[in-house]
């Protein structure tokens, strides 16, 4: 077997986040299989379980429920293990969105640390602040 190329499953990883963020949940489906195939075993049902989630999304889409429901519950059984984040990845949140069948998973695909955005009204303000000070 090839050694396994670290710098290939991070940047498939990023790239499979990125592409399920937006949607475009088969090209996402392609990069976190592209990871799987390039990880760890220690990792394999971590990128397997992202493949499901953006395969249930990808066939909820589609309009085929069944196929759809299928995925999630693959999902849920490779994911689960590894929460509550891995890589970064609040699997807390994902977890809890599959559980309730979300079929849209992208605003559950976010970091475990993220800092909330900050309102513009807020940004300018501050600014505003720095300006008089």
């Amino acid at each position: 077997m090839p050694d396994r190329d670290p710098s290939t499953v991070t940047g498939r990883y990023e790239s499979g986040l990125g592409l399920a963020r937006t949607g475009r949940y088969f090209e996402a489906h392609e990069a976190f299989e592209d990871a799987w195939r390039n990880c760890d075993r220690e990792e394999r049902d971590f990128f397997q379980g992202l493949v499901h989630v953006v395969v249930s999304s990808y066939q909820a889409g589609r309009g085929r429920p069944v196929a759809a429901e299928r995925q999630r519950e693959k999902a849920l059984r490779r994911l689960a293990p590894y929460t509550p984040a891995h890589r970064g990845l609040d699997l807390t949140v994902l977890v809890a969105a599959l559980e309730r069948a979300e079929a849209d998973p992208r605003e559950h695909l976010v970091e475990a640390d993220a800092q909330p955005p900050v309102a513009v009204e807020e940004e300018e303000e501050a600014e505003h602040d720095e300006d008089r000070a």
